[in-house]
């Protein structure tokens, strides 16, 4: 047998002045793709071959340019009609929040087309992120669908082999199933929907007992993605059948599911502690252990954010007699990066910090010291190893403050990151990262975590988002 796989992930923030060219996507074909997918161990205990089309990640960023996008999509359609004579399924991992201009959701697009081409009865799976925005054409036209339970997301890896074995086991004993699809008046942000934190554990434990009928094959819940508008943002729940003749108890289910994730709409809250940012910053400064991680939500990288964001540096330079130590990781500024990285270690020089590109990202005068260069690591399943771009780390003439200063947009999620950039997190009384929801090894090695509810391109407040194309009534927007 042979499987057609393929990967296609962005969330597109449609809030950043940067579009998605296809240079700004990693791209892999062959036995790379398949390498990157993470999967090829699974099908190859089955004896199952693979047949890569194309793996493209451009992780969280802008909208993607539609010239961009209609490369990725023919890589796709083009290896399904080449094979289409000798595949018996199709794996795909498709993000389902990846925007693009003039045509809206590229994965509802690509999935219909591919649809289009093998007709309605070719097992497909999907495999995605819970961020990503669904419909009931998209996900009823797959096999089966199974999102991340986990947010951050953790137990990716696994949710990917998982959906291979699904799918394995599928075609080895072919059922005519199609996945069933709720949606949920309830538009939530990542900042609400942490899985350490109720109502998303019980609402996964809740899953759990659902899949231990051997009537259900796969139980989701998507919280969706709110940071473009478009008329298939909001939750919703996914049930898929084990057999054809369990379709109608998954419909069931799905029913149940809805009902129960909707019932516990009023205990979704902003996981940990939040406060607006001066009250952050106090409770930071006021703490007598370190570190404080104390994370810039306005301006979350991990939500397609910019990270040019200098506020809180702003914030904490304005200070009279600051006496802790902080570090910024990162504050990404191209151009000043590029002045700074020809410079030696020691060195001291006149930085103007900050793209201005609008009131958050306003520029900073600041005379600094180069102290490290180092690369931007990746984290969670990227490679540790793999260089996302470089940073330059600068201390403050005059004061205890010192600055990763990136050359692209990279949260700093993981100790290895700071280890990559030339950077001892043990230095630091207070680290502030572009993150919303804090990662967990930051949350494990933070004394306190404050998540500083700054304004920019990843806002907290969804009652606040004008929304134009979104379901209506919607809750908290609207009052059900």
């Amino acid at each position: 047998m042979k499987v057609l796989v393929g990967l296609f992930t962005t969330e597109s923030n449609a809030n950043i002045p940067l579009k998605n060219k296809i240079t700004d996507f990693v791209l892999a074909f062959g036995d790379d793709c398949i390498k990157k997918m993470h999967i090829d161990d699974v099908f190859a205990d089955a004896g199952i071959e693979l047949i890569p089309a194309i793996y493209a990640d451009a992780g969280p960023s802008g909208v993607i340019t539609k010239d961009a996008f209609d490369y990725i999509e023919s890589c796709f359609l083009r290896t399904v009609r080449e094979h289409l004579h000798e595949i018996d399924g199709i794996y795909l991992m498709l993000h389902g929040a990846s925007e693009v201009e003039e045509i809206g959701s590229g994965d509802h697009h690509i999935l219909r087309k591919i649809r289009e081409i093998v007709g309605p009865y070719l097992p497909i799976a999907v495999a995605c992120d819970p961020h990503g925005n669904l419909c009931k054409e998209y996900v009823e036209s797959t096999s089966l669908m199974r999102s991340y339970r986990e947010s951050p997301h953790t137990d990716s890896l696994a949710t990917v082999k998982k959906v291979a074995g699904m799918l394995c086991d599928l075609l080895k004993n072919r059922q005519n199933i199609h996945s069933v699809y709720r949606k949920l008046p309830l538009i939530l942000g990542g900042e609400q929907s942490v899985s350490a934190d109720e109502p998303v554990k019980s609402i996964n434990r809740y899953l759990d007992e659902l899949e231990k009928d051997p009537r259900i094959l796969s139980a989701s819940w998507h919280v969706g993605y709110i940071r473009h508008d478009t008329d298939v943002a909001g939750c919703g729940v996914v049930v898929v059948p084990a057999t054809e003749k369990d379709q109608a108890w998954a419909e069931e289910i799905a029913d149940q599911l809805a009902a129960y994730v909707w019932n516990k709409r009023h205990e979704f809250h902003y996981t940990g502690l939040t406060a607006q940012p001066d009250e952050a910053l106090e409770m930071a400064l006021q703490h007598n252990e370190k570190p404080v991680f104390i994370t810039d939500s306005g301006d979350n990288t991990t939500s397609g954010a910019t990270g040019w964001n200098t506020y809180i540096l702003r914030q904490v330079l304005s200070l009279t007699d600051l006496r802790k130590k902080v570090l910024f990781a990162n504050i990404c500024d191209p151009e000043t990066y590029k002045q700074l990285e020809q410079l030696k270690p020691g060195t001291q020089t006149h930085i103007n910090l900050g793209v201005n590109h609008d009131e958050m990202s306003k520029s900073v005068a600041l005379d600094v010291m180069v102290k490290a260069k180092g690369l931007l690591r990746g984290y969670l399943l990227h490679p540790h190893d793999a260089c996302y771009g470089h940073s330059v780390t600068v201390s403050v003439k005059g004061l205890p403050i010192d600055i990763s200063v990136a050359s692209t947009r990279q949260t700093m999620a993981e100790q290895h990151q700071f280890v990559g950039a030339g950077l001892d997190w043990d230095e630091y009384d207070i680290i502030v990262v572009k993150q919303g929801y804090i990662f967990p090894e930051l949350k494990e090695k933070g004394q306190l975590s404050i998540m500083s509810l700054t304004i920019g391109a990843t806002p907290q407040n969804t009652r606040a988002i004008p929304f134009k194309r979104i379901m209506r009534p919607m809750y908290p927007i609207d009052d059900i």
